[in-house]
């Protein structure tokens, strides 16, 4: 088994930049790579923020923010995986973009190194068939957000070699995540289970079964959530929880994984949840206020 000497990271988002954090946290040297300046200014403004939270809490030892923002180099161009033993892609969930991703990746790395997808949804098989090294692709599913979640769904496509599993599995322990594997089906295991519960409160919120407030408090109160299904859809990104649905309902063809149309409709709105400010809730208020 080979161990992972500098990690690279494709995207600068919630997920990229959070899997960047914990990396470079638990000793490792990380490549982060997002095509928008911008957005690599933004995460290395999280990541700083994100550790300075963990510091004053007393959950990482002094000096440790430091070290960690040493090990990050951040940029625009593909060339800096040159060296990198693994790539984690964590861009968005459209598997065009994905696809179009390898395509300019893979030219860039050596011969060994590995790739692995940050997808939530879309087969890992068909992804690596994208690749020029199927074998040494995997599925790596972190959960948001980064540096709270423990849990990492490691995804074996069809063709992937049992060393690449290995390596990948040995680096998620490193950063302190707890692996759980995954059969190469639609959505995994998680979002397989949890994304029909979220549609399912969409569709008792259009039905009028129950207001936005009523949905939440119920299953916070009566399940025991530390979440409402609503309220965890937002956090989620809409658009990101119908993308997972299409999914679940193509591949696997059952009518219960339907996208309910009132997601759908929220999603044409451009009201994704907290990262546009508005879905379920309008956050530009304080507390959140219902929009439904």
């Amino acid at each position: 088994m080979a161990k992972v000497q500098k990690l690279g990271v494709i995207g600068a988002g919630l997920m990229g930049n959070g899997i960047a954090h914990v990396a470079a946290l638990s000793g490792v040297p990380v490549v982060l790579v997002d095509i928008h300046q911008p957005a690599l200014d933004k995460a290395l403004s999280t990541i700083a923020k994100n550790l300075d939270r963990q510091a004053s809490k007393g959950t990482i030892p002094a000096g440790a923010k430091e070290q960690a923002l040493e090990r990050i180099t951040a940029g625009t161009n593909y060339k800096l995986f040159a060296d990198c033993d693994l790539v984690i892609e964590a861009a968005t969930e459209n598997e065009e973009i994905k696809k179009k991703i390898f395509a300019s990746l893979c030219p860039q790395l050596g011969p060994e190194a590995l790739i692995a997808s940050n997808t939530s949804s879309i087969p890992i098989t068909r992804l690596g068939a994208a690749t020029d090294r199927p074998g040494k692709f995997v599925g790596m599913h972190f959960f948001n957000p980064v540096p709270m979640m423990k849990l990492v769904e490691v995804i074996r496509g069809l063709a992937t070699e049992e060393e690449t599993v290995a390596t990948v599995t040995a680096l998620a322990e490193t950063m302190g995540k707890t692996v759980v594997a995954a059969a190469d089906y639609p959505a995994f295991v998680v979002n397989r289970i949890l994304c029909p519960m979220l549609n399912e409160a969409i569709f008792a919120l259009m039905e009028g079964v129950g207001d936005v407030r009523a949905i939440d408090a119920g299953m916070k109160l009566g399940a025991n959530h530390p979440m409402g299904p609503l309220e965890l859809s937002d956090f989620v990104g809409l658009d990101t929880l119908h993308s997972v649905l299409k999914v679940l309902h193509e591949g696997l063809g059952d009518p219960k994984y339907r996208p309910c149309p009132l997601l759908a409709k929220y999603v044409e709105a451009g009201w994704l949840g907290r990262k546009s400010g508005k879905g379920f809730y309008d956050y530009s208020t304080n507390p959140p206020t219902p929009t439904r």
